[in-house]
């Protein structure tokens, strides 16, 4: 997935406390609405928190690994941002496998009976050509950018994601979301301004340049993204169940990769693969192997992605993936000698104090949402 790539509201880990776990899509803050249709259960299971862990660290060791085999690729030789974004999505097959283990309970569990199967497809055509148009932007990016510098700029999604959640969604700006969104935002801005690391890639400054603003750009579309599929899941699926995700992402995932080939044809890309494999510096094996393991990196991403979203909330899992990204500069020193300097090492410091500022109003909505499911078991009895 793209990230896969590789893709809840302000109710956090109290919908996991009911009997049938409910699926929470990225966006609103009705904390308070929906904390009257919820019960208390106590501490959660000891399986439901080893599930957490396993999905996270599919989405960390996945992410981190895709980038990273990215940045590989075209430091090897390889050229085709075509195929970089082709490989973010065309792994999707393997996750067949997790549809075969949560199969439906029913032919409608996972569409709504009232919805139409055009509409459904119109809307998965449409998910597809931005996740299609988002990977290429992010291969484009990391093209042209060192990998420490893509992984820090991508930070910025997660202050996409909450101008998209509250133009969408309805979710409301608070002090230590409005604090995310100012030192994310400043994360990046001294990374796009940085002159050390213009030169890391050997890159001019004009390709450093778009690398930067593609990367910026495909950090937005994917919030956009996500707040699009909330939409989708409230309005249009309404089923909030684990198979209707895997739905989402296989099929959205096939326009996407259909998308990809396509524009490989059209540009003419094909043409330079063979030539482009036997130059590949590691060797032709190493060529497919690096694909290969990127396509199935993506994967393991998306399967942390929906097992997070599926066990907890999407917005936590959006949240992981986030503060996820700086693993991927320390890994970018040692695997490619990138230069950690002293703008990184601060954007950085920047980033992780968003990553925290932002988790501890998540940490206060949950908080806040089990208190009024406190108050109004209460109130029942």
């Amino acid at each position: 997935m793209a990230d896969s790539n590789s893709a809840g509201g302000n109710n956090n880990n109290g919908g996991t406390n009911n009997a049938e776990v409910q699926i929470q899509i990225p966006g609103p803050s009705k904390a308070e609405d929906s904390a009257a249709k919820e019960t208390p259960s106590g501490a959660k299971p000891f399986r439901w928190w080893m599930m957490v862990l396993v999905d996270v660290f599919f989405l960390i060791a996945g992410q981190t690994s895709a980038t990273l085999l990215g940045r590989y690729y075209y430091t090897q030789g390889g050229s085709s941002k075509w195929i970089a974004a082709f490989v973010q999505t065309a792994g999707f097959p393997i996750l067949f496998f997790a549809l075969f283990f949560f199969p439906s309970k029913s032919p409608s569990s996972s569409v709504n009976s009232d919805t139409p199967m055009a509409k459904i497809a119109v809307v998965y055509i449409v998910l597809g050509l931005v996740i299609a148009a988002d990977d290429m932007m992010y291969s484009s990016g990391l093209k042209y950018l060192p990998a420490s510098t893509y992984s820090l700029i991508c930070a910025s999604q997660l202050a996409f994601n909450v101008v998209f959640s509250y133009v969408l969604n309805s979710q409301k700006v608070t002090p230590l979301i409005f604090n995310s969104v100012v030192l994310l935002t400043l994360s990046a801005a001294l990374l796009g301004v940085s002159r050390e690391s213009q030169g890391a890639t050997g890159v001019s400054g004009g390709k450093y340049l778009l690398g930067f603003v593609l990367t910026l750009g495909a950090s937005g579309t994917y919030s956009l993204m996500l707040s699009l599929m909330q939409l989708t899941f409230e309005n249009v699926i309404k089923k909030h169940n684990f198979s209707a995700v895997l739905n989402m992402q296989i099929y959205t995932s096939l326009v996407a990769t259909f998308a990809s080939l396509i524009g490989l044809f059209a540009s003419g890309d094909w043409k330079s693969l063979k030539n482009e494999m036997d130059g590949f510096r590691s060797g032709q094996f190493s060529y497919l192997m690096t694909l290969v393991w990127s396509a199935v990196s993506w994967q393991i991403t998306s399967v942390g992605v929906l097992g997070l979203i599926f066990e907890v909330s999407a917005l936590f899992s959006n949240v992981i993936s986030t503060v996820a990204l700086p693993v991927v500069p320390f890994f970018a020193v040692v695997v490619f000698h990138d230069r950690m300097n002293g703008v990184k090492i601060v954007a950085m410091m920047i980033a992780i104090w968003g990553f925290v500022s932002y988790l501890f109003q998540h940490h206060l909505d949950g908080k806040k949402a089990k208190k009024a499911s406190g108050d109004s078991a209460q109130g029942g009895s």
